[in-house]
């Protein structure tokens, strides 16, 4: 395996990789090198420098992983390699204290003109009065985003003694007065803040939460805090805020376009300003780089990734849970696309029993994972399962019940075609897979590495009949169940061979007499195999 460092990577983070795949470290490698260079690779490891662009994604014909040693993830995109069944994973515990020490840092640097005073002293001044600060103590600070760095900012901040309220739309009151802040809506603490600090992400939700709108709703003489996006920030809107005195004064780590270039914010005299420093410490490098690098190892290696954004991470005890049905449910839309085809419109997956109060997202997944094989090939994977099937039109439900008989776990998929609809239901009895219907047929069919599922009329010899076709050409039969609707129907019978059955052997299968239908399924170890 080899993996290019495409940005500056401590040596710790480099070491811990070296022990594992072969690295190629070229943290000043052009935009064009990288689309060159690229395809030669099995995993990306990048910082803000690099942008990974579709351009790159699509050069990178043997990318399995891409790895951003921080937490934004803005500069990979992350569609695209979705698209092409790449995970993406970030490092979003590392330089947590690093980015809120640094939020207090120029929260108190503004409170009390830091910049500006060290700047006047440097250069021979002393001129006390012009720099006289206000308290953070008994100030409201507002807080956008109260997730990990937020919160950590909060902790410092209440040390100063400040009121803090929040706005954060995915987290509840109950949680909010959990760990001691209020929260309120944006308009209201745009209102009633002394100071705001930003900590979202970049996304079309809040690219450029605060403007001229807001700005105006906010009480004269306020202190803006960004050390998370420019782009959450109307930076014209902010210039005029600053000039016209409304905005007292910023303090910026980031801008919308870095470096920042001709930005009339930089002209401002009451703006601080640092180069996106947020994380930027040598333990958080460490950090981050050390996280990033066991999960490039983890995902290169097929172990389970808990950082990936793109992915469904599952935790230990979740994984114990549901693991034995993961297998379970690839073997059922492989089972199901050999037998009735692809030709998909909707698909209904009802889990039934105790597996009802487990998560469905990673089982569908699976079931999904194991349906488009025979469709797109082993591209698909656990990360694009779903968007291809997205693509595809093809519309997925998930239902749960926790009413059942007869079994302790039931998992059903229907799966219908204009007019026509086909079911499978499959469960674990005693640690083995089984299929216990396949339409309105009731069995208990043993998955293998190869089956034959014929249907036919319920009557005497048939089975005979098949044996001893099988046998006649070389095939032998490992075990064999069947069910039926009624005596005297239609029956479904399943048998497991030892070895793979020829298109010649089926063909002289489906010409016997009362046979209605005969399909040859394989299911390599890969699914009948406990994940």
């Amino acid at each position: 395996m080899k993996v290019l460092v495409s940005d500056a990577f401590s040596s710790e983070g480099l070491e811990v990789l070296r022990k594992n795949v072969e690295v190629d470290y070229q943290p000043e490698i052009e935009p064009h090198e990288l689309v060159d260079k690229i395809k030669q690779f099995d995993a990306l490891v990048v910082r803000s420098r690099t942008k990974v662009t579709a351009e790159v994604i699509e050069a990178g014909k043997n990318l399995k992983v891409i790895g951003r040693a921080g937490v934004g993830v803005d500069n990979i995109d992350v569609d695209k390699a979705t698209e092409k069944g790449i995970i993406v994973v970030n490092a979003p515990h590392g330089n947590t204290i690093s980015a809120a020490e640094h939020a207090i840092a120029l929260l108190t640097s503004l409170a009390r003109n830091i910049a500006d005073a060290n700047r006047s002293v440097k250069q021979g001044e002393w001129k006390r009065s012009d720099f006289t600060g206000v308290e953070l103590n008994q100030k409201t600070l507002g807080i956008i985003g109260i997730g990990r760095i937020g919160s950590e900012v909060a902790r410092r901040a209440r040390a100063m003694e400040m009121k803090i309220i929040t706005y954060d739309p995915y987290i509840s009151k109950e949680q909010a007065e959990k760990i001691g802040i209020e929260m309120v809506s944006l308009e209201d603490l745009f209102k009633q803040a002394d100071f705001i600090t930003l900590h979202v992400p970049m996304s079309s939700s809040t690219y450029h939460m605060i403007g001229e709108k807001e700005i105006a709703m906010m009480k004269p003489g306020v202190r803006i805090v960004n050390c998370a996006r420019g782009g959450l920030i109307d930076e014209d809107a902010l210039c005029r805020g600053l000039q016209e005195g409304k905005v007292a004064g910023a303090a910026l780590d980031v801008f919308e376009q870095e470096p920042p270039g001709e930005c009339n914010l930089l002209e401002c005299s009451n703006v601080i300003v640092t180069p996106h420093l947020g994380a930027l410490t040598r333990e958080a490098q460490t950090n981050v780089a050390l996280q990033v690098s066991e999960q490039i190892i983890n995902a290169l290696q097929g172990k389970q990734v808990v950082s990936a954004v793109n992915v469904p991470a599952l935790l230990p005890e979740t994984k114990a849970a549901i693991g034995p049905f993961l297998p379970l449910m690839k073997m059922m839309g492989s089972f199901y696309f050999q037998v009735f085809g692809g030709s998909v419109d909707e698909i209904d997956i009802t889990y039934s029993g105790e597996i009802a109060s487990m998560p469905f997202a990673p089982l569908t997944t699976s079931c999904l994972v194991g349906f488009l094989q025979h469709v797109v090939g082993d591209s698909v994977n656990w990360v694009n399962a779903p968007y291809i099937t997205k693509g595809r039109g093809i519309a997925v439900r998930e239902i749960s019940t926790t009413a059942i008989k007869n079994y302790s776990n039931l998992v059903t998929m229907t799966a219908r075609s204009g007019s026509e609809e086909h079911i499978i239901s499959a469960t674990r009895l005693n640690g083995d897979m089984r299929i216990v219907r396949v339409d309105d047929y009731r069995t208990e069919i043993i998955p293998s590495t190869y089956m034959l599922l014929i249907t036919c009329k319920d009557q005497p010899m048939i089975v005979g009949k098949v044996g001893t076709l099988l046998g006649e050409n070389n095939i032998n039969i490992a075990s064999m169940q069947s069910g039926r609707k009624k005596a005297g129907g239609t029956a479904a019978m399943a048998l497991q061979t030892d070895e793979k059955i020829p298109d010649e052997t089926l063909k002289k299968v489906k010409e016997l007499d009362d046979i209605k239908s005969a399909f040859f399924l394989y299911m390599p170890k890969s699914i009948l195999m406990d994940q």
